[in-house]
């Protein structure tokens, strides 16, 4: 199942960000190899700075897809003010459904 994780980031977070981003970088590298990982980026605030993040994975269930969640270094950083972990459906422009 596909689950987005979406997560916004505290406030003057950037710093960790952006000394978190190897870190984090390498644990979606890790997810990827897995064939966990669907698709990630940033969400930018209106001067184009990271504030957030979108991470797309498969996992079992929810409480799988928390303690993915839960072991990003973002998160381990304290970077979130907020995570939301919902179940996706990818119905337009799937690869499965290609």
């Amino acid at each position: 199942m596909l689950f987005a994780i979406i997560c916004k980031d505290k406030p003057g977070g950037l710093q960790t960000r952006l000394d978190t981003r190897p870190d984090h970088v390498a644990y979606l590298n890790g997810l990827n190899e897995e064939g966990k990982l669907k698709f990630a980026g940033p969400f930018l605030d209106a001067e184009g700075k990271p504030c957030g993040s979108l991470v797309m994975i498969e996992a079992d269930d929810h409480d799988a897809a928390q303690a993915l969640a839960d072991a990003d270094p973002y998160a381990r950083a304290g970077l979130f003010a907020s995570v939301e972990i919902h179940p996706w459906n990818w119905v337009f422009n799937s690869p499965e459904k290609a």
